[in-house]
């Protein structure tokens, strides 16, 4: 280890806390699911492709973009009737959205390594080998079968969710039928947009070539979508090969700031705590007293604007204000930060979180990006009743750390090495010329 370049305090920090960093197996291609060129290309072909939206406007991709960290670049997204991309996105003047998407995009770097046990935010899709299936969702025994993988799952989601892709009430036939609650079944949301893939002729022949049961005459179901985006997503965005990565195999050495950052993310700083393994995530939940903003995690006859977190999941109010440890991988790439996109800027979440609930008395929108719309909930609820900072700060169990601006620096350095080239070149796929339904990309 060199550290010819820092101070004193921090060899003396850095050599103290070298024995409490554990040893971390890199990653390896044993750590992801492996897939033929040929399901991993349809698969592609789905997640850039709009036809999966209710009013065919908005795909995976829109909010999930190589451009901005498989994330979008904003801290609440417009989904379902916006126009344009990041931060250039707006409300459609001709299909208003009814509200932002309540939580921030996470990114989707090694989302299918076998590690990742847990999805979302709060947790509610997540390994369970209790259930049949192997997983837990929101759908409990009404879920069907035929997923490959918890990613799999994951996917069925999002095109059921209003705000996101399903479009809102009576627009076209997936909303409609979510608002129904008609979603498994031959008559439910999930096949009525696989008979739309289905009468696509090219994406037919596709779903024929990949798998042996359709070229055999069985029809194309939803979880054979899913599980062909989730194979593109486990092979497009795995991310192993950033300066950390080459320091785990033991084929480089981490810059000397990036060392000492090393040293103290899982010495005197305590991140390693959470963010830990290869995949930088301990796959539980820390309530960390991130400000919230937006409209909340709330259901639509409900007027507050609070986000629970875990709590809405489990109904423990141990879990009151906590929230999955997200992964850590190109972390410099994914801004902004926290469960709400409450920070733009990753030196200033750094220190937010440094100091749990220190941001929450004088938190101003400042802080985020929000693309410009009128919302009928504002996007910093004015009052303790709406934005429950007072309940947010009395969940917060982390202790504080201090840390000396070099150590801060430091551990800045230590997460810019964890920046994949091949992140930052957007993936290893790129995007697609164009998709089967013929209809436009999100560039």
């Amino acid at each position: 280890m060199r550290l010819r370049f820092v101070t004193p305090l921090l060899v003396l920090t850095a050599t103290m806390a070298l024995a409490e960093a554990p040893a971390i197996s890199p990653l390896s291609d044993a750590d992801f699911p492996q897939f033929s060129t040929a399901e991993i290309a349809l698969g592609q072909a789905l997640f850039w492709d709009r036809e999966l939206s209710g009013n065919r406007g908005i795909s995976c991709a829109t909010c999930h973009h190589p451009r901005f960290g498989t994330s979008d670049g904003v801290s609440l997204d417009i989904g379902e009737g916006g126009i344009g991309l990041g931060p250039d996105r707006k409300a459609d003047p001709k299909n208003y959205p009814e509200q932002r998407i309540p939580r921030n995009a996470p990114a989707l770097w090694n989302v299918g390594a076998h590690g990742f046990t847990v999805l979302f935010a709060d947790g509610r899709i997540e390994a369970d080998s209790s259930r049949a299936g192997g997983f837990r969702t929101p759908l409990e025994d009404e879920m069907v079968t035929g997923f490959a993988s918890l990613l799999s799952a994951q996917t069925m989601f999002p095109v059921l969710s209003s705000d996101e892709m399903a479009g809102h009430y009576e627009e076209n036939e997936i909303s409609t039928l979510v608002r129904q609650g008609r979603i498994t079944g031959p008559d439910g949301a999930w096949e009525a947009i696989a008979r739309r893939i289905a009468a696509i002729p090219a994406y037919a022949a596709d779903f024929k070539s990949v798998y042996p049961e359709i070229s055999a005459g069985r029809p194309i179901h939803f979880t054979d979508i899913s599980n062909a985006v989730a194979a593109y997503m486990t092979f497009d965005f795995r991310s192993d090969g950033s300066p950390y990565d080459a320091f785990l195999r033991g084929e480089a050495a981490l810059s000397d700031q990036a060392e000492a950052g090393r040293v103290l993310f899982y010495g005197k700083a305590g991140c390693g705590n959470c963010h830990s393994g290869a995949l930088l995530t301990d796959m539980t939940y820390h309530a960390m007293g991130d400000p919230q903003i937006g409209p909340g995690k709330a259901e639509r006859f409900e007027r507050h604007q609070r986000d629970t977190g875990r709590m809405r999941v489990s109904n423990n109010p141990a879990d009151a204000y906590a929230f999955r440890t997200p992964s850590l991988r190109n972390v410099t790439l994914t801004a902004p930060y926290g469960h709400a996109g409450s920070y733009r800027d990753l030196s200033d979440y750094l220190r937010h979180h440094m100091a749990p609930g220190s941001g929450l008395a004088d938190y101003d929108l400042s802080h985020a990006i929000l693309p410009a719309m009128e919302v009928g909930k504002p996007d910093l609820a004015p009052g303790e009743e709406a934005s429950n900072y007072a309940a947010i700060a009395n969940a917060i169990k982390a202790p504080a750390i201090s840390l000396s601006e070099p150590e801060f620096n430091s551990i800045m350095a230590f997460l810019k090495a964890l920046e994949d080239p091949l992140a930052v070149a957007g993936g290893r796929m790129g995007i697609p010329d164009s998709v089967p339904s013929g209809l436009p990309i999100d560039r």
